[in-house]
C-alpha cells in the first residue's frame, strides 16, 4: 500500500474519493483540521495555544503543525499507507512534508491529481444545496443530483439551503487561491515522479476506478 494525497480544486470532488479509497482499502484518512481540532482539547501548553490560534481565526504556525502532523503519522495505523488531507498547502509545506516522510521512512506514494473544468467547478458550488435536516447534497445545475421539488430535499422532505460561500464570487477567489498555491506543488511532485493526473469530469464512480488503478498499480 502506498501513502496518497489528493490535490484537487474546490469542489473536485477529492473528499469523496477520499472516503472511497478508505472504504476499500483501510487506511487512515489524515486531515490536518481533524489533529489541530483534537490537539486543542488538550489541558497542555500547546493545547491551548492551538486553542486559541483557532478561537482567534489566526493560522497556527508551521513548526508546530509539522510537529503534530509528524507524530500523528507516526502512529502504528499509518504504517501501511494513509491519506493525507489538507497539507501541504504551499510549495514551502510540501518540501516540509517530504522530509517529514523521510525522517519516518515512508515513501511520497501517489500524489493524484484531479482536473476538472473550471466552468464545471463552478456549476458545482453554485448550484449545490443541502438538506437542513439529513445533509443530503443535491445540485441545481446538474438534471441527475437536482431535486424533484425546488428547495425540498428527496430523501426526507427537509428544506434545502445554499451554503453562504458557495456563491459566484467566493469560488472564483478559492480558485485563484487554489492556482496561486497549489500549482507549484503540483509542478513540485511532477518533478519528482509521482504524479498521477486523473479527468474528474466523469462519474464518482469512474473517477474512482481511475484512482483504484493507479493506487493498485494497474494504470502501468
Amino acid at each position: 500500500m502506498k501513502n496518497i494525497m489528493f490535490i484537487a480544486a474546490p469542489a473536485a470532488g477529492k473528499g469523496t474519493q477520499a472516503e472511497l479509497v478508505v472504504e476499500k482499502y483501510g487506511i487512515p484518512h489524515i486531515s490536518t483540521g481533524d489533529i489541530l481540532r483534537d490537539i486543542s482539547k488538550e489541558d497542555s501548553e500547546i493545547g491551548h495555544y492551538v486553542a486559541e490560534t483557532l478561537a482567534s481565526g489566526e493560522l497556527v504556525k508551521d513548526d508546530i503543525t509539522y510537529q503534530l502532523i509528524e507524530d500523528r503519522l507516526n502512529k502504528d495505523d499509518c504504517k501501511n499507507g494513509f491519506i493525507i488531507d489538507g497539507f501541504p498547502r504551499n510549495l514551502n509545506q510540501a518540501i516540509e512534508y517530504d522530509k517529514i516522510l523521510s525522517n519516518l521512512g515512508y515513501d511520497i506514494g501517489h500524489v493524484i491529481v484531479i482536473n476538472i473544468e473550471e466552468k464545471t467547478l463552478e456549476k458545482r458550488i453554485t448550484g449545490r444545496r443541502i438538506c437542513e435536516n439529513c445533509k443530503s447534497i443535491f445540485n441545481i445545475n446538474d438534471e441527475q443530483s437536482a431535486p424533484q421539488i425546488e428547495s425540498v430535499c428527496d430523501n426526507c422532505g427537509g428544506k434545502l439551503y445554499q451554503r453562504r460561500d458557495d456563491n459566484l464570487e467566493a469560488f472564483q477567489t478559492r480558485y485563484k487561491m487554489y492556482q496561486e498555491k497549489t500549482e507549484p506543488i503540483i509542478e513540485h511532485y511532477r518533478k519528482l515522479g509521482v504524479i498521477h493526473e486523473v479527468d474528474g469530469n466523469d462519474t464518482v464512480e469512474n473517477v474512482f476506478k481511475k484512482v483504484d488503478k493507479i493506487i493498485s498499480g494497474d494504470d502501468k
